[in-house]
């Protein structure tokens, strides 16, 4: 299943995720509560996006209302599966919060942090 085959629409109607290419890289947008209860389409999500080696990948969490440790879970693993397939990754974060649960979770440095769309594109190339 390719990112193009991807569901919008996660488990409850407030939540949805998104997956398109753009310059290169796939940008895989969320929305809404990402949980232990959406963790697992988000994981479809991010696998399709990391399945190839040499992927680019830009995780949109400005939309995000809620991150909760199963969604940082499937963030984790799919930095490992680029880094091992010399691939990369970058968070988009626009929101203070994100930033401190990340810093909260001992991940600070485990991720690239983007604060635009723009910056993500750049950083993902490097």
């Amino acid at each position: 299943m390719g990112v193009k085959d991807m569901p919008g629409v996660l488990p409850d109607s407030g939540r949805s995720a998104h997956s398109y290419s753009e310059n290169g890289s796939t940008v895989v947008s969320f929305r809404g509560e990402i949980d232990l209860a959406t963790a697992p389409a988000v994981r479809l999500h991010i696998d399709a996006a990391t399945a190839l080696p040499g992927a680019r990948l830009i995780v949109d969490l400005r939309p995000a209302e809620f991150i909760d440790c199963a969604a940082l879970s499937v963030l984790c693993r799919a930095s490992r599966r680029l880094r091992d397939r010399q691939g990369a990754m970058v968070l988009v974060c626009a929101w203070s919060w994100h930033l401190r649960l990340l810093q909260a979770a001992g991940l600070g440095d485990c991720f690239r942090v983007a604060a635009s769309m723009e910056d993500a594109h750049v950083l993902v190339r490097e």
